[in-house]
């Protein structure tokens, strides 16, 4: 998705009118379909409405859909475009959440269904993990578009400050990261060291505390410049699709 398709649905999504449509009966936390309309144009969305969410006890309670936009933030100043237009609405159905673009995608088509060559293009996507410390990335966050372009989704429990990494994907452990994943690492760490700007957009999302670890996590995968081994009891979610 091109920077204006973006920013066009980013748009649609913060102006237009909210419509539940449906909701996801999967999942630990309430999670709904919505038609989201302008004058012009509808598009489906995903809302997850801070009300609907399951308390956590190592993640502050009401902050899950802000990780959601954070992950969004994140991918969009890295330049990956890995994660669907994601933002905060005050207005929902039920109150404030996050409201995400609504994939049309096979949901058969996941980590776990993935042909060998399909698993080479994961670099960016492990990086990624490791980046905002997901701590449930299951196979079925991992999905591939009509137009094969690779789209990560539920990013809820990340960007804590203590190390959560849980993933399905190990498959690049030791090897070295390639250079203009590095690359575009270090221009995001110095983006959030420098940018006021997208400082101020994450603030509003994240604590302090959990910046600053962002900004490590960046510093630490640039300086050993590998994909790092597990690390803990439970390097993996569960399920794990």
């Amino acid at each position: 998705m091109n920077r204006k398709a973006q920013d066009h649905h980013i748009q649609i999504l913060n102006q237009g009118r909210i419509q539940v449509a449906g909701q996801f009966m999967w999942g630990s936390n309430y999670t709904f379909l919505v038609k989201v309309e302008t004058e012009q144009e509808t598009l489906l969305a995903v809302y997850k409405p801070l009300r609907g969410e399951r308390p956590l006890w190592d993640f502050t309670p009401g902050t899950l859909a802000a990780r959601e936009v954070a992950a969004y933030l994140t991918s969009t100043s890295l330049g990956w475009d890995l994660v669907p237009p994601t933002v905060m609405r005050d207005d929902g159905p039920a109150g404030p959440g996050s409201l995400q673009l609504y994939l049309e995608v096979d949901p058969e088509r996941h980590y776990f269904t993935f042909s060998d060559e399909e698993r080479q293009r994961l670099r960016p996507v492990v990086a990624f993990d490791v980046l905002i410390n997901n701590a449930d990335r299951k196979g079925g966050h991992i999905l591939l578009g009509p137009d094969n372009h690779l789209w990560l989704i539920d990013h809820g429990v990340c960007f804590h400050q203590d190390y959560k990494l849980r993933t399905v994907a190990w498959d690049f452990v030791g090897e070295p990261i390639p250079e203009v994943i590095t690359n575009d690492l270090d221009a995001f760490r110095q983006r959030l060291a420098t940018d006021e700007d997208l400082y101020a957009a994450y603030s509003a999302l994240l604590s302090q505390t959990e910046i600053d670890a962002l900004g490590m996590r960046a510093e630490e995968l640039i300086t050993d410049g590998h994909f790092p081994e597990p690390d803990g009891v439970r390097p993996y979610p569960w399920p794990l699709v």
